[in-house]
């Protein structure tokens, strides 16, 4: 089984989804107990609505306790170099000079709009093992975008 990078943030943010996910298993059961009681199983509502998100919860418990298992913690304060690796935060210059930042982190702590970007990302894997200074290209939704890189942080 291939590792999971994250980092702790997005570690714990995991741990406590599972937990609430977790706390949820009973109050279904419980939800399914009370529609199964009200009778006719093949025309109750609640029966099924209920059901359906047991099988929800459930795939999403499954999903979650995979990737924590699989889990490796990285720490961005221990890295140090000058190559861009996962965790590292780019300031990038764009083709009018304007400074975007961006930090790689793992695929469930993405958010493109706070500027964290997953390794996996087109921007990512372009940006992985490059140094200040260089040029990057990468071909995103909406065309072909030029980039330089103008500093690389570890925080």
């Amino acid at each position: 089984m291939d590792k999971v990078p994250m980092l702790a943030e997005g570690y714990e943010r995991l741990t406590t989804e599972l937990k609430a996910l977790r706390a949820e298993r009973p109050k279904i059961v419980e939800a399914i107990e009370e529609a199964r009681a009200h009778g006719d199983l093949s025309e109750n509502a609640e029966y099924h609505a209920a059901k359906e998100r047991q099988g929800q919860v459930e795939a999403m418990i499954g999903d979650i306790e995979s990737k924590v298992s699989r889990a490796q913690i990285i720490d961005p304060k221990t890295l140090s170099g000058d190559k861009i690796v996962f965790g590292a935060t780019i300031t990038l210059l764009d083709d009018h000079d304007k400074p975007v930042k961006y930090q790689i982190v793992g695929e469930t702590e993405a958010d493109a709009g706070s500027g964290r970007i997953s390794y996996n990302s087109p921007l990512a894997r372009a940006l992985i093992g490059k140094s200040k200074g260089d040029e990057i290209e990468v071909t995103v939704p909406s065309g072909d975008k030029f980039y330089l890189v103008d500093k690389i942080q570890f925080i």
